[in-house]
């Protein structure tokens, strides 16, 4: 014997918790930095020296390569100087990859205040154009050893080198 129910399941009066219309009425609530309130004049800043600041650029750039090698490409180039007792400047070869730098430096630099215990270090970008890195591709390898002995380029007419 079937049974039937007397109304139908599915108007059934149970209400939901969660209203659809409460939330996307809903404003997101702006989290507030809690050091961003911290005052400079209480926190250490502590000397550091260039061998600091090489050490822990190559520990960032060796993690950097295990875990994204196409901003580590990007940046590797990068020179970290101490310029001053509390400033460091960046020396960058392009723009592209100053806009990289910009995503992971404050995680780097974070971690670098928080090690040498200065927080009072500033942060100087420059265009260095000369650390730029150059791709050598087997092509210009090619070309570099054609400019050394020319009888390579006859040879790459009659053999037809594949150098892609």
């Amino acid at each position: 014997m079937i049974q039937k129910a007397s109304e139908p399941i599915a108007r059934s009066s149970s209400n939901s918790k969660f209203s659809i219309k409460a939330a996307l009425e809903q404003k997101e609530e702006i989290k507030k930095d809690e050091f961003a309130e911290i005052k400079d004049e209480n926190m250490p800043s502590n000397h550091f020296s260039q061998t600091d600041v090489d050490r822990e650029w190559d520990i960032f750039l060796k993690n950097l390569a295990r875990t994204n090698t196409f901003v580590y490409n990007a940046i590797s180039s990068f020179k970290l100087e101490k310029t001053d007792e509390h400033q460091i400047t960046v020396k960058y070869s392009s723009e592209f990859a100053k806009s990289e730098f910009d995503r992971l430096s404050i995680e780097f630099f974070n971690h670098f205040k928080h090690k040498v215990s200065n927080f009072k270090i500033e942060i100087e970008y420059q265009t260095d154009l000369t650390i730029k890195k150059e791709v050598l591709t087997k092509r210009k390898i090619f070309e570099k050893f054609v400019e050394i002995n020319p009888l390579l380029k006859d040879l790459d007419d009659l053999m037809r080198f594949d150098l892609t």
